[in-house]
């Protein structure tokens, strides 16, 4: 057998939007080209492509890039692995790229805080199990993540854990750390008097040491041992360089003094000890803060519930709830959980759903309504059937949409992942110029026996060059913290994500969250998202006082009775909503263009436009001053009229009907204004009608008489004016303009969240959500630039400082303990400034129970206003 053919690999490659054998050829064509590729074969109706190809010349990635490249797409599956032993934003790194080098993998996304990697990997060329051996090559451990609670009370498990074994690490190393300190410090101050002079001695110093090198210590050791097998740097390899380096050194001076090393000068027993605990207490405290950040998904998935009792024939079974199928009738009692979605077929109740949509108050429920899956039943007793189950529930949907949100990055978190990605080995270098800077030049220039350690008494003496040296050295690698750099962006969207959902607000990826907090101009759709979309009577005008707005509203209710037009429909609505009783007309006649005409008991009655009054010989004028002034707030004005069958017709009032709006669009304007928007109203109603909603509400700018395939080209022309805009649509009808959008926001998707086009999706059909989402944006994007900041300017003054940049001025050197110190309260810092979200609390939920509450549901509802006679 000839080498070339051994050396040759197959693969097969699903690939999707095939359609002819034109497509066919296209990519064999375009797969022939690649160098290295020996022979292909694409079949059509299989949708897959063999490949023979030389592994030396070519790789499979590079075939799936000429695939796509030729407008094909690769039949990609997802799995999510669940990682453990992740501690700073390099071992994201690491973990990423020992999965993307996979062939197969065509997208890695690994998440710190979640602990979590996403791949999109192609079926038949990689298993998963592939990819969890992958994983735990580069020195980390994996499984494959599993869904719903046991995923949460494994992690939950893990993570507790973590703390359990730092926290015992920490009850070790404290009280014997400070033992040592006694002990090194024991010619100072008033020590001598109580403190026995044996325990200074250094080779006391060295035992006591090293259990906590070799015991809490050996974890930074083993860890960095399995990185470097693989080539891979991470922060266990700063700590074991710096925290080995003080020991062995101290040791070798207390055995050998006279090796060469700095002597006895230079044992740093008290600095191993005391770097191991400080970097064991900012392990510590970042296992217990840093779970808090993802709090908001936990909650989430303690919502779903684990039992449901359905009807089996006539009997009430108890099961799990992911076993309920479609159609089930399912129980649900007083101070239950609604197992899955569905519709009420019987009983009658109050749900609180503040947990998925935040509305505060229970929503009545009755035969015909809706339920969502993990809503809390409030009061009474009913059934329900299921129309959604499993993953296919909103409670699922939205848990999948933030975990998606949380594991994706933002444009801003590109720096930070070069830097951290790339830090590690830039501060060893860093720390081996230092070193040899201080040994060969610095010592001799510089050195002073009378300096001392920052924020200690104790003065470093003839610590000869090579300990000096090794001190500074040390201490830079131990101040550097790339983890407040990695942890800074991610940390605090998966704190935003988490709050905007507990207030109905998905951001479906971080990058939306970025791109809202730079938003200038939000458009609103009008209808059905400004106002209600559908007509309602806004006022009812008489004619004079002998007659009352319910009686020319009961005679317009009767003649629509039986139509089918809006208009007319929106009439018969308000009479019942009034409590009128609406007779049945003996005759209807519907005049196209013009109105309707109705005989009720020996009475004509007429319902119309101007053309419709003017032939029939009906007086308006008194009427018309009012029905203009209506016509230019945007109402549509229909007049009444009635007569006697031998009488002549006459006026008797006029009925508005109009497009109102939805309750909160005119506060939600407001607040958009005072942070600073330009809001704009886009509709394809007439510009005198668009105009008077705008000016009821207090929008900026009108795009009126705009056709629905227009509305994208409408917002690119804002957007080439310089503007950031956000689109506000139902999702449906707007999807070309909620993508064309820099943020889509689609409102009102109710439990469907899955199907919507928007960047952001708004559980609620609120329009005040809109200013939840912008707020929520602002901060969170203010979190990440506060923790960039910090954790960039911690780095940038700190580790100058340590490699010893002011010791010619100041004679102040930092010691290696606090150096550790201070990097676990710098790595700290930034989690507990995102820990500060959770205080969050939009403006449109801070004033509950003031003006801007929402009506509870039992209040009756606004009537439209009744005008006073005309004139």
């Amino acid at each position: 057998m000839s080498s070339q053919s051994m050396t040759v690999q197959h693969t097969t490659i699903p690939i999707l939007g095939m359609t002819c054998t034109s497509c066919v050829q296209a990519i064999e064509r375009a797969l022939r080209g690649i160098n290295g590729v020996q022979d292909v074969a694409v079949n059509l109706a299989g949708g897959k492509a063999q490949v023979i190809y030389d592994p030396k010349r070519t790789l499979v990635s590079d075939m799936l890039q000429v695939i796509t490249d030729v407008g094909y797409e690769i039949g990609a599956s997802e799995v999510t692995l669940q990682v453990t032993g992740m501690t700073c934003a390099s071992c994201m790194a690491h973990v990423e790229g020992a999965l993307i080098d996979l062939p197969g993998v065509t997208a890695a996304t690994v998440s710190l805080g979640l602990g979590t990697a996403r791949v999109t990997y192609v079926p038949g060329l990689i298993t998963t199990q592939q990819m969890l051996n992958a994983v735990q090559a580069a020195g980390y451990q994996a499984q494959v993540q599993i869904s719903g609670v046991d995923a949460l009370d494994r992690e939950r498990e893990a993570h507790q854990r973590e703390v359990r074994r730092q926290g015992q690490y920490l009850l070790f190393t404290v009280p014997v750390a400070m033992v040592i300190m006694v002990g090194t410090f024991r010619d100072m101050w008033i020590l001598p008097q109580f403190v026995p002079a044996w325990l200074g001695y250094k080779w006391v110093l060295g035992l006591l040491a090293t259990p906590i090198v070799f015991g809490p210590g050996r974890q930074f050791f083993v860890n960095s041992w399995r990185g470097l097998r693989h080539g891979v740097t991470d922060m266990n390899l700063l700590y074991a360089t710096g925290i080995g380096a003080a020991y062995v050194i101290a040791l070798i001076n207390t055995l050998f003094p006279n090796a060469g090393f700095g002597g006895e000068g230079a044992t740093f027993f008290e600095s191993a000890a005391l770097l191991t605990t400080f970097i064991v207490l900012g392990r510590f405290l970042e296992a217990v803060t840093r779970g808090r950040t993802s709090e908001a998904i936990r909650k989430l998935m303690r919502l779903q519930p684990k039992q449901a009792r359905v009807l089996r024939g006539e009997q009430e079974v108890e099961i799990p709830a992911e076993e309920v199928v479609a159609d089930d009738i399912v129980l649900v009692r007083p101070g239950e959980q609604v197992p899955v979605d569905g519709v009420v077929v019987t009983g009658y109740s109050a749900v609180d759903e503040s947990m998925l949509t935040g509305e505060s108050l229970p929503v009545e429920k009755r035969a015909g309504d809706s339920v969502i899956g993990g809503t809390l039943n409030k009061t009474g007793a009913f059934r329900f059937r299921a129309t959604k189950v499993g993953a296919d529930t909103a409670l699922a949907q939205i848990i999948r949409l933030v975990e998606d949100a949380q594991a994706s990055k933002a444009p801003i978190q590109k720096l930070a992942d070069w830097v951290a990605g790339h830090f590690i080995l830039g501060v060893h270098i860093l720390a081996l110029l230092v070193f040899f800077f201080w040994f060969f030049i610095g010592y001799q220039l510089f050195f002073d026996p009378n300096s001392a350690f920052l924020m200690s008494p104790y003065q470093l003496g003839e610590i000869g060059v090579f300990g000096f040296a090794l001190l500074l050295s040390v201490t830079v690698l131990v101040i550097s913290c790339p983890c407040a750099v990695g942890l800074a962006t991610p940390s605090a969207m998966m704190a935003g994500t988490g709050k905007a959902a507990e207030h109905g607000v998905l951001f479906k990826n971080a990058e939306a969250i970025e791109n809202i907090a730079k938003i200038t101009t939000v458009v609103f759709d009008k209808t059905g998202t400004l106002t209600k979309g559908e007509p309602s009577v806004t006022d009812v005008v008489v004619v004079n006082e002998s007659i009352s707005a319910e009686d020319v509203l009961g005679w317009a209710a009767m003649t629509e009775k039986n139509s089918e037009h809006p208009l007319g429909e929106a009439i018969v609505r308000e009479a019942a909503a009034r409590g009128l009783s609406v007779g049945e007309a003996e005759s209807f006649n519907a005049i196209p263009g013009h109105g309707v005409e109705a005989r009720f008991e020996g009475w004509d009655v007429l319902l119309g436009n101007r053309k419709l009054m003017g032939e029939r010989g009906v007086d308006i004028s008194a009427l018309l001053p009012t029905v203009e002034a209506l016509e230019n707030d945007g109402k549509t004005a229909m007049f009444v009229a009635l007569g006697a069958h031998d009488q002549d017709v006459t006026a008797i009032g006029v009925i508005a009907v109009a497009d109102t709006l939805k309750e909160h669009s005119t506060e939600a304007v407001g607040r958009l204004h005072r942070l600073g928007i330009e809001v704009a109203m886009i509709t394809g109603d007439n510009r005198r009608t668009a105009e008077a909603i705008a000016r009821e509400v207090g929008i900026d700018r009108v795009l009126a008489e705009v056709l629905p395939q227009d509305k994208a080209e409408e917002i690119k022309t804002l957007q080439a004016k310089g503007l950031q805009v956000a689109m506000v649509g139902d999702g449906v009808n707007d999807a070309p303009a909620l993508a064309q959008a820099n943020v889509g926001i689609a409102i009102g998707s109710g439990t469907d969240v899955a199907k919507e086009t928007g960047h952001v999706i708004l559980i609620k059909d609120d329009v005040r959500d809109v200013v939840v989402a912008m707020e929520v944006g602002r901060a969170t994007m203010r979190k990440v630039k506060e923790n960039l900041f910090w954790a960039f300017a911690y780095n940038t003054l700190s580790i100058p400082i340590a490699a010893g940049l002011l010791y010619p001025a100041f004679k102040l050197v930092v010691s290696p303990e606090w150096a550790a110190f201070l990097m676990a309260i710098s790595s700290l810092t930034v989690t507990l400034n995102t820990l500060l979200m959770r205080r969050f609390v939009p403006t449109t939920r801070r004033n509950q129970g003031s003006s801007f509450s929402p009506p509870r549901p039992s209040q009756a509802p606004v009537r439209p206003t009744v005008t006073g006679h005309a004139n």
